[in-house]
């Protein structure tokens, strides 16, 4: 790949800067960890099925463990000598989203899943654990790694161009986006390019990323599909694309993925990654975003910009929905009992927890929907795909609409905190 020369000086650079626990645990490398999790609405099994070393880690030198308690599912990596946590991460999938569908309640399925950590030096601890219903972890599976183990693939990534469309400094202090193409031919290679840009440009102009222009390296990997476009099942259109993505994800015409996460993966691993988008070329509206899975959208419909701002919104910050009047394939997606993980909503179990702090005083709870609250932080009821019992903070955001002027103060204050844990 051309672009490797360029990467292997700066995890160099990375590699000396000083970071004595890093450096005591890992190496500059990414060691990847396949699985399976299978299962229906009640149970779920993991069922490992492969470990490869990758070459570049984009990660924090510092910022090992996970400090927001975000995702539906987390990995925890432990020293197995010391016992000691070294590394930790939040993530969702599919799976999980799968799981609340009626049809998880008459049919098992499986999903390919993976997680990357920084390649440890020593024997480790992996664990797995599961978020329930009650809002608290579960140990779903454990298993120890040997870094010396054979059986660990060391191939070489793919062979594939790779364009970077912004740097702004050593992978480990910024935050590192992958761009890859679906759905464009090799023809089409020069468009996927210009998407990029076009998508980036309409990043770094939305608060609050707008304040943070030279923290984010952007990199455009160019995944090659035989035909255009993206799959429309419902429709009964079809066609041979790299990553696999497909409309009607969970019968739900607009709500565009991909469940080929191997793939997904197996492109991300040219570049160092912090997150992941999938650029699908087509001009139908959709995407889809899964807290550190991926984002994706189209490019070519009018509110595609929008679009992908809403979904990074999800796959970067753990951003919900705070929609509640479209239709939605899940059921009884947010206990109310349960306080949600998810920064911009609360069901008020632990209100305490979210921006309560940021509401003016004489701001009536829960807040009208009314013009003159069209400003302000407050407790508008509606959110998380229920019109009762789940609240928001603004009346308006790009959580909620394509019509909003922004992302409100909740969405703001939770991607900036994002930002900072990637590059300070």
């Amino acid at each position: 790949m051309k672009y490797s020369l360029i990467i292997s000086f700066i995890l160099l650079a990375s590699t000396v800067s000083g970071q004595t626990d890093y450096d005591k645990y890992f190496t500059a490398k990414v060691l990847r960890f396949d699985f399976m999790l299978a299962g229906n609405s009640k149970s779920t099994t993991v069922y490992p099925v492969t470990m490869k070393e990758e070459p570049y880690f984009g990660g924090s030198g510092t910022k090992l463990i996970d400090p927001f308690g975000y995702g539906n599912l987390k990995y925890e990596v432990f020293d197995a000598a010391e016992n000691k946590l070294i590394y930790s991460r939040g993530f969702c999938t599919l799976y999980q989203e799968w799981q609340s569908t009626l049809e998880a309640q008459k049919m098992e399925r499986s999903f390919y899943e993976v997680a990357t950590m920084p390649f440890p030096r020593n024997k480790v601890r992996f664990v797995l654990s599961m978020r329930k219903r009650n809002g608290l972890f579960e140990k779903i599976f454990e298993t120890d790694i040997d870094p010396s183990d054979y059986f660990i693939r060391k191939e070489k990534p793919f062979d594939v161009n790779v364009t970077r469309v912004l740097y702004s400094g050593d992978p480990s202090g910024k935050v590192d986006l992958a761009f890859i193409a679906e759905g464009y031919t090799a023809a089409e290679m020069q468009k996927f390019r210009e998407d990029v840009k076009k998508m980036t440009k309409r990043l770094l102009e939305e608060p609050p990323f707008s304040s943070y222009p030279d923290k984010f390296n952007i990199y455009a990997i160019e995944a090659v599909s035989d035909e255009s476009g993206t799959d429309f099942p419902g429709e009964r259109q079809y066609v041979n694309t790299v990553l696999n993505s497909s409309f009607y994800t969970f019968n739900t015409d607009r709500y565009l993925t991909t469940q080929d996460i191997k793939t997904v993966n197996d492109y991300a691993g040219s570049v160092p990654h912090d997150n992941i988008i999938v650029l699908i070329n087509s001009s139908r509206y959709g995407g889809g975003g899964v807290y550190n899975y991926y984002s994706g959208t189209t490019t070519d419909h009018p509110l595609s910009q929008t679009v992908f701002i809403h979904e990074f919104g999800h796959g970067f910050a753990g951003l919900a929905d705070e929609y509640y009047t479209s239709d939605v394939a899940y059921n009884d997606f947010y206990p109310l009992g349960v306080e949600p993980w998810e920064p911009n909503i609360t069901t008020l179990a632990d209100f305490d927890s979210k921006w309560k702090k940021n509401i003016g005083e004489g701001t009536p709870l829960p807040t009208p929907a009314e013009s003159k609250y069209s400003a302000v932080t407050g407790l508008f009821e509606g959110a998380g795909y229920s019109a009762k019992g789940i609240y928001r903070s603004g009346m308006d955001c790009r959580m909620k609409s394509n019509s909003a002027k922004g992302f409100c103060e909740a969405c703001r204050q939770a991607i900036e905190k994002m930002i900072i844990f990637y590059t300070e």
